[in-house]
């Protein structure tokens, strides 16, 4: 039997790949490779998409969330030493924006029921110096952003989303990346929206900002050889953009197929030592909206067993995370709290192949697998 993948990237590209390569093709022809007509078109589509007045294309999503922290640093609306509330149990990257601008993050619980950040919990962290939300919309489920923009409402702080495993998830209608006052995005390869390489997206519908994430992403330059601020190099680049282009006709397509592949999950796994990421009793239209199933990912006391057990059985699967960021060397010396929900999961969490070009034999074999498990 040959080993069921967790996510086959080229089965997944190989659909559209006369397209691929026409938009290529088109980008070579074209003589012009950075910030052109592709860039231009893709960010327009993406707004489009999200229902966002600006999207600012730049390199890789970690980028698009420290931009976003710089440039209300530079527009005035933060200052280093303000802190930032963000969920204890995201992808380091979340961290690294905050700190990299200098700001001190504030890490809370999640909900247990949905991985993100409780807004219970996210309430009680708030103090004097917080100014900043930073919701993360983790393995795809969007985080309850109707109360997070209340709270921050209530207390005048601003919101970043976290978007980068979100793309096209919503809310009451409402797109990921059109809640906070911006949101980033990544299209890292294996993403539902994935590039092929390193690239990424800001949206907003502040103008300001976005006219100053434009400058700070291209050396800080308005206009060509006319610097306003310390900027970075960092700029979708056109080819990046025109792949983008293609696979965002196919976006929705692919998460009705992934929303399908997460239905199978949820109604046949029944090994009660599984915990599901929704239970099947609970399964209803609004997680239809709201989830996008970058990831399917359950939960096992026996974690380690388990993925050896399905490895033996030729399953593939991942660990995301292994680590939280407040156990990473990284940040050992910080003080970033200590944080047991956060720990617990992270010791228990598998994810499960999920992808919408899976096979469902292959979907049927993981179920019935799992199933014996204990």
């Amino acid at each position: 039997m040959l080993e069921i993948p967790f996510l086959d990237l080229k089965a997944i590209n190989y659909q559209y790949r006369e397209a691929l390569v026409e938009a290529a093709s088109r980008v070579i022809d074209s003589g012009w490779y950075i910030q052109g007509a592709e860039v231009k078109a893709f960010e327009q589509e993406f707004a489009a998409y999200c229902g966002t007045k600006h999207c600012i294309g730049v390199a890789n999503g970690l980028d698009a969330l420290t931009l976003t922290l710089r440039a209300w640093k530079e527009l005035g609306l933060l200052i280093e030493g303000d802190e930032v509330i963000v969920p204890a149990n995201t992808y380091i990257a979340s961290v690294l924006a905050i700190t990299e601008n200098r700001l001190v993050p504030v890490l809370v619980e999640p909900d247990i029921s949905t991985y993100t950040i409780c807004p219970i919990h996210l309430e009680a962290a708030i103090t004097p110096k917080t100014r900043v939300i930073l919701p993360v919309h983790l393995y795809g489920q969007m985080a309850d952003m109707p109360a997070i923009m209340r709270i921050a409402e209530r207390y005048n702080m601003l919101v970043l989303e976290d978007s980068a495993q979100a793309h096209g998830a919503s809310i009451n209608g409402i797109k990921a990346g059109n809640w906070g006052h911006a949101s980033g995005f990544s299209f890292y390869p294996g993403k539902n929206l994935g590039a092929l390489g390193d690239a990424g997206a800001i949206t907003t519908n502040d103008d300001e900002l976005a006219s100053t994430l434009r400058a700070l992403g291209n050396y800080g330059s308005h206009k060509k050889y006319e610097n306003l601020y310390k900027g970075v190099n960092s700029r979708l680049d056109e080819m990046q953009a025109a792949i983008l282009r293609v696979k965002l006709r196919y976006l929705d397509t692919e998460i009705a197929q992934r929303r399908k592949v997460a239905a199978a999950y949820i109604t046949g796994i029944t090994d009660p030592a599984i915990t599901l990421p929704i239970q099947h009793s609970t399964f209803n239209i609004e997680h239809y909206e709201s989830h996008v199933w970058h990831l399917f990912v359950i939960r096992s006391k026996q974690r380690d067993m388990l993925q050896r057990y399905l490895a033996e059985n030729k399953i593939q699967t991942l660990i995301h995370y292994p680590i939280p960021p407040h156990r990473q060397v990284a940040y050992e010396a910080s003080k970033l709290g200590m944080h047991p929900l956060t720990e617990n999961i992270h010791k228990e969490v598998i994810s499960l192949p999920m992808s919408p070009v899976i096979f469902q034999d292959d979907i049927d074999l993981i179920i019935e697998t799992l199933n014996r498990f204990s």
